[in-house]
């Protein structure tokens, strides 16, 4: 896409990889809440947090994702990652356990932001020519997961980073900035360049599954997380991909002999667990799923 749109289609601003979305019909009461609640969550005792840590093998719960070795550097960064919907996938010890309001608060807006996904994977589609059922088949009864983000101030930000660069491995990705504390940034031209959170507004970003499904049309995002000197940032990213019990790969009516698919089909098991046991690096993960490329 070379323009963002709001949902009355009025251009917001000029860009071709990140996109931010205003008018989009989410409560402002509730994202107000969200963003109290989960700045009390983040204010816990480490004590009281670990309640909710990762168990062994598991990358739901409180902790750090993405660590293959000891020697890997980790991200300077709080975070609490878990699945939210369907609601027989949510773990009985993370989203049902959390203390009252923040859990009604967050399963109201999991709710809310899997409506506003599906509307804006609906117009994707529309902008594509593609055919409607290649699109739901695949979200309308999707997995939704969210990672909540803490990145404290650091006395030396510029040797460490917040998030690691890396394009997001599921279809579509909605993030909220939760304080006035800028911090990511996306790769465009080889740079890094700032995304500056516009008031009331969401953050959507093509993911690796997006670029798939497209065959290349759409272009998952680089992006990255950067911290700051004096202040903390909190932001929280609602991911959305296919259905657990199936597979995925280019959506049939894009490919024709004129244009073969580029990417090869995998099940979504094998892709997640894939994507799991890497450390987070750019965009390889995507780009080891090209028909060339036979191993991940």
């Amino acid at each position: 896409m070379e323009k963002c749109y709001n949902s009355q289609h009025q251009i917001i601003s000029d860009c071709t990889i990140c996109h931010q979305l205003i008018n989009h019909g989410v409560s402002s009461s509730l994202v107000d809440k969200l963003k109290l609640e989960m700045q009390k969550f983040f204010n816990l005792t480490i004590e009281e947090k670990k309640r909710f840590a990762q168990e062994p093998g598991d990358v739901e719960g409180y902790g750090q994702a993405f660590v293959v070795s000891e020697e890997q550097k980790l991200d300077w960064a709080d975070m609490f990652f878990m699945v939210t919907l369907p609601t027989h996938l949510r773990k009985s010890h993370l989203l049902p356990n959390l203390p009252l309001p923040f859990r009604e608060t967050l399963d109201q807006y999991s709710r809310e932001l899997k409506i506003l996904a599906i509307k804006v994977l609906e117009q994707m589609t529309k902008a594509l020519g593609m055919k409607l059922e290649d699109m739901t088949m695949l979200f309308q009864e999707g997995l939704q997961s969210m990672r909540m983000n803490n990145y404290p101030p650091c006395p030396q930000p510029e040797l460490v980073m917040g998030l690691c660069p890396h394009s997001d491995a599921n279809g579509l990705t909605i993030v909220l900035q939760v304080n006035d504390v800028e911090g990511l940034q996306i790769k465009k031209a080889a740079a890094w360049v700032p995304v500056v959170p516009l008031r009331n507004a969401f953050i959507v970003n093509v993911g690796d599954i997006l670029e798939i499904v497209t065959n290349g049309i759409y272009k998952s995002v680089e992006h990255r997380a950067t911290v700051n000197l004096h202040k903390e940032r909190l932001s929280i990213a609602t991911f959305f991909s296919p259905k657990l019990d199936g597979d995925m790969g280019p959506a049939p009516s894009l490919i024709t002999p004129e244009n073969p698919a580029i990417f090869r089909r995998i099940s979504m098991i094998d892709y997640l667990k894939a994507f799991f046991s890497r450390e987070l690096h750019g965009k390889s993960f995507v780009d080891a799923m090209r028909t060339q490329i036979k191993d991940f």
